[in-house]
């Protein structure tokens, strides 16, 4: 296949997932409809390497997830980030859940080691999956080691949907309040008073305009990013973050320090490429997954799923209720442990924009659910499922 009708394919069936998405008003998210077609494509005429012949290799799909997750970091301010604990609370209370569930539940209905090696994957994403998968591979447990994969690439076709559906909720009754004057966003005067309507941060506004190009954009949301991944290496010896979570954490801090504008990816016009090019990597995944693989492991994967997905939403309901957190939004943080970056972003954007058209509205959802969505998905796949992960493979 050339790379010209590979490129042509894969996002013909992006584009059907935008429209199949609109045309729900994001009953049916994109990602979830884009995953079923892959999955089909895979199982018949694809080739499987489809996503590298369209040139996204991992090394690139490395570097966009390096530039984007800054890139939401601007998104946030430190006071934002430090208002999200109730975020924290409960993603991790939904995580709690699924641990609480299979462990008890799960274990009656399934083998220890299949627990085991299933929980860390389904509260995080591929680090974790890997560990699990080659844990399993080494003591000889084969099966179990291709279940870990297959629940990464899985449980989204759980997650998608009824992420949507409950931010759908959310949306409608907050909007609902906002419409009425009953509501207002936190951040609202930081909307309307103009001081975030410059196209450069103030600690470049002596420059004159026609130099910031987007290069100059690119140049300062790259340094960025490689001063958290520069952190990351030079405290490994003693402390292991992921530079993943030093970018968000990173873009935040240079936004507020004047270093970097808000959304500086879609100021330098490369924001549509860098989602592009992910999400194909991350549907590039499903290769893997065979219909002989999918049915010999049917009952253990979607079983173990559901559990846990019931666990999440009892623990993520209770904590939500005491800290005065909507069921809806509750339910909606803890099940970015099932997808992660950038399937939340993704997903709470199509939802605001089936919603409302008009651009304080949105204004005003996206800063009611994007921050707390972005949070709970870094906390979740990012750092608890990897710290339980490393827990976990000492019991195979």
């Amino acid at each position: 296949m050339s790379q010209m009708l590979a490129f042509v394919i894969v996002v013909l069936i992006l584009f059907i997932g935008d429209v199949i998405a609109t045309r729900t008003k994001a009953w049916v998210p994109s990602v979830f409809v884009c995953a079923i077609l892959f999955l089909f494509g895979y199982w018949t005429f694809f080739p499987s390497n489809i996503v590298e012949i369209t040139g996204i290799l991992p090394i690139v799909a490395t570097l966009l997830m390096y530039l984007l997750i800054t890139n939401m970091g601007t998104l946030l301010s430190v006071r934002e980030l430090m208002n999200q604990w109730k975020t924290i609370l409960i993603a991790i209370s939904g995580i709690l859940g699924i641990v609480a569930l299979l462990f008890t539940i799960g274990t009656l209905l399934f083998d220890f080691k299949t627990v085991v090696i299933v929980v860390p994957p389904l509260v995080g994403g591929i680090v974790s999956s890997l560990i699990m998968s080659e844990a399993a591979k080494a003591a000889g447990l084969m099966s179990l080691s291709i279940i870990a994969i297959l629940i990464y690439v899985m449980q989204g076709f759980a997650g998608y949907p009824l992420t949507s559906i409950m931010l759908k909720k959310e949306g409608s009754r907050i909007l609902s309040k906002y419409r009425s004057g009953e509501w207002s966003p936190p951040n609202e005067a930081a909307q309307t008073d103009g001081s975030d309507n410059h196209d450069i941060p103030w600690m470049f506004r002596k420059i004159p305009d026609k130099y910031n190009t987007s290069y100059f954009k690119f140049l300062r949301l790259g340094l960025v990013s490689f001063l958290a991944y520069g952190l990351s290496v030079l405290i490994n010896p003693f402390l292991t973050i992921s530079p993943f979570v030093l970018c968000l954490l990173f873009g935040i801090i240079a936004t507020s320090i004047g270093f970097l504008e808000r959304q500086p990816l879609q100021k330098a016009n490369g924001f549509g490429f860098t989602i592009m090019g992910l999400m194909l990597f991350i549907f590039d995944g499903l290769k893997n997954a065979t219909p002989e693989m999918l049915l010999d492991l049917l009952w253990p994967m979607f079983g173990t799923i559901i559990i846990g997905v019931i666990g999440m939403y009892i623990f993520s309901f209770i904590v939500g209720k005491t800290l005065g957190v909507s069921k809806e939004l509750a339910f909606a943080v803890s099940l970015t442990a099932l997808y992660g970056f950038p399937a939340d972003y993704i997903i709470t954007n199509e939802v605001i924009n089936s919603l409302t058209t008009d651009p304080k509205e949105r204004d005003a959802l996206t800063s009611h659910m994007l921050p707390p969505m972005l949070v709970a998905g870094f906390i979740t796949v990012t750092i608890v499922s990897v710290i339980l992960a490393g827990i976990l493979v000492g019991l195979i």
